[in-house]
């Protein structure tokens, strides 16, 4: 048997996987982030961490275990019991212990448990089929800071010579200014009063003509029908959207490679079907969907057997 398998199975789910007489994984969400040393982009994850205090069994490992070996939960407890006993004894031997891809683990000289995850696998769902990639360098143009030094070095000199050619008469400039500025006001003032005047002209025409057809027109009293009132009692029963369970072969970039995946699969006897557009844009296909989580976990553990160590549960 091997649990370690079932651990990573559980991390997909939960926060915490305990194991009796050992410690607990742990699994905390991390954002995005960039990596500047190295202009790596890393996508959102799940970091996982030891605590070896949670020796105390919760009964999540045990019962999922038990019932993927068709077994009592009292055989599987006692047997896991027994594992995590070995574990312990391995690293009291010095010897450094490998939890499948989850991580590996040794004693320090202070007798303290030491974690280092692996890291090859990202157990948030969300970020399946996305991972890091490198941006080249930025190199920032600088310009504009050359441009000011240069205006900083290079002073500006007025001669008196241009300086007499500047205020030679200024006088007849204001005055030109003026004499243009009163000349287009009385322009728009006098073209203003007559538009007014048309304006008018036309609106008491219009009026006239309005008043003659009202008097020429015949006005007809009718009483509106009244129609009994219809009362229906309807109700809308809103069907509960089901949960589904997707057992995912794979997601890919282009639309015709997840159509070709879904070919194969189905030569190979599998109910494969497309999922549709994950929120990163590519096209998940998978091998079967459940509307039962207990039917989809047992049927992900045989495709992880038989078919494809890569598969895994997705809940929509």
């Amino acid at each position: 048997m091997r649990l370690e398998h079932y651990i990573e199975e559980l991390l997909y789910r939960y926060n915490c996987v305990i194991v009796p007489e050992f410690g607990a994984f742990l699994t905390q969400s991390k954002a995005a982030f960039i990596k500047e040393e190295t202009h790596t982009f890393y996508p959102p994850s799940k970091v996982v961490s030891f605590n070896e205090q949670l020796v105390s069994n919760d009964g999540l490992l045990v019962s999922y275990v038990a019932e993927a070996e068709k077994t009592t939960y009292e055989d599987m407890l006692q047997r896991l019991s027994v594992i995590g006993k070995n574990w312990k004894k391995q690293l009291s031997n010095g010897e450094r212990l490998v939890i499948g891809t989850i991580g590996k683990l040794w004693l320090n000289t202070e007798g303290k448990i030491l974690f280092e995850p692996s890291g090859q696998v990202n157990y948030l769902t969300s970020s399946f089929g996305l991972s890091s990639c490198i941006s080249g360098k930025i190199t920032r143009e600088i310009l504009k800071t050359e441009v000011e030094k240069l205006e900083e070095e290079i002073p500006f000199i007025i001669t008196p010579e241009q300086r007499e050619k500047k205020e030679f008469r200024p006088y007849l400039k204001y005055a030109a200014v003026v004499f243009l500025s009163l000349a287009m006001g009385l322009s728009g003032y006098k073209f203003y009063q007559q538009n007014t005047t048309t304006d008018q002209l036309v609106q008491q025409d219009a009026q006239k003509q309005v008043s003659k057809h009202i008097e020429e027109a015949t006005f007809f009293d009718t009483t509106p029908l009244e129609l009994p009132a219809l009362n229906l009692n309807a109700s809308v029963v809103a069907k509960e959207p089901k949960t589904m369970y997707h057992i995912i072969a794979g997601a890919f970039k282009v639309k015709e490679n997840a159509d070709k995946k879904i070919e194969q699969l189905v030569a190979k006897g599998f109910n494969a079907s497309y999922i549709g557009v994950n929120k990163f844009g590519f096209h998940v296909v998978s091998f079967e969907s459940f509307t039962e989580a207990d039917k989809a976990l047992n049927y992900l553990r045989t495709i992880k057997r038989t078919e494809s160590n890569d598969a895994w549960l997705f809940q929509e």
